[in-house]
């Protein structure tokens, strides 16, 4: 069912300073800063070779990550994001092997267009899941 690693978020209180540190101190190719509304965040990805780096900061007073920021001021890692085929399919089997889908279990779309759903951090040993559709 898990296909690959799609990307690891990275929680930061500036988006434009995390860029640049990937950009220059690593060398890095990075995205321009995209607002994401719907999710409450200003996305930027860092390419890799093999997988992505998404910074995220808090975009609105609502923002799901400003708890996040508020308990990690430097930011952090906060979510894991795997590949899957058929996202219905895999939330069913999640949910059937006793996962909590956070949010009301129906995907959205996400900062790449495409399906997503987030899974509860305690049924994933204290880490934060995402799927995406493929």
């Amino acid at each position: 069912m898990i296909g690959k690693l799609n990307h690891v978020a990275i929680a930061v209180p500036n988006v434009a300073a995390a860029a640049a540190v990937y950009r220059g101190a690593l060398g890095a190719t990075v995205s321009e800063a995209t607002p994401q509304p719907d999710h409450g965040v200003t996305t930027v990805f860092v390419e890799l070779p093999n997988t992505k780096i998404e910074l995220l900061e808090p975009l609105g007073d609502n923002s799901p990550i400003a708890k996040f920021l508020e308990k990690n001021p430097s930011g952090g890692m906060h979510h894991v994001c795997y590949e899957v085929e058929d996202i219905y399919a895999a939330r069913d089997r999640l949910k059937a092997e006793g996962a909590r889908v956070l949010g009301d279990g129906e995907p959205k779309i996400g900062a790449h267009g495409k399906p997503v759903l987030f899974l509860h951090p305690k049924d994933f040993c204290g880490t934060l899941v995402e799927i995406e559709q493929v």
